[in-house]
């Protein structure tokens, strides 16, 4: 099979999961959460958001490993005005994104991305995409052999681009 041409694949490591379990839908809950963080000067760079079958809402937030605990902190500030059931997390987790250009025009993008992942044992705790980008979350262990696996699997021009580390 072809290599799908893509535009480049990104990584980003030192970065933690977070994920605040059933919560009720209503309207304020995003805006409290995502709030709770730009106050505390905490970035989310993935934003995940679900709803199970009873109707609770799940959402996975990726940040820098270094704003964990501050994190953890502000959310259990505002876990009783949410309703939340639970916080958890998961450190030491990388972002991987391959990027555009026309991805919604290459529809076989993310089924190639994550059964090339799959071969190599490594699978997802959280998947974004966008018009340009499809993005996952994986053990930091994995990233290595995840990237790798992408490179072969993908037409990718530009090589993958590491962030600095400021963990």
């Amino acid at each position: 099979m072809d290599k799908i041409k893509v535009g480049g694949i990104m990584q980003s490591d030192g970065r933690a999961l977070i994920r605040i379990m059933s919560v009720p839908d209503h309207a304020t809950v995003a805006a409290t959460v995502l709030g709770s963080m730009g106050e505390n000067g905490i970035n989310i760079e993935v934003l995940v958001e679900s709803f199970d079958l009873e109707g609770y809402g799940n959402l996975s937030l990726i940040i820098d490993q270094k704003d964990l605990d501050n994190a953890l902190d502000a959310l259990e500030e505002v876990k009783p005005t949410i309703d939340a059931k639970a916080l958890s997390y998961v450190p030491d987790v990388a972002v991987i994104t391959l990027f555009g250009p026309h991805l919604r025009e290459k529809p076989l993008v993310h089924a190639m991305m994550f059964s090339s992942m799959a071969t190599v044992g490594v699978s997802s705790l959280a998947i974004s995409t966008s018009i340009s980008s499809v993005s996952c979350v994986v053990e930091g262990r994995y990233l290595n052999t995840a990237t790798h696996a992408l490179t072969e699997a993908f037409d990718a021009p530009f090589q993958v681009k590491e962030r600095p580390k400021d963990y």
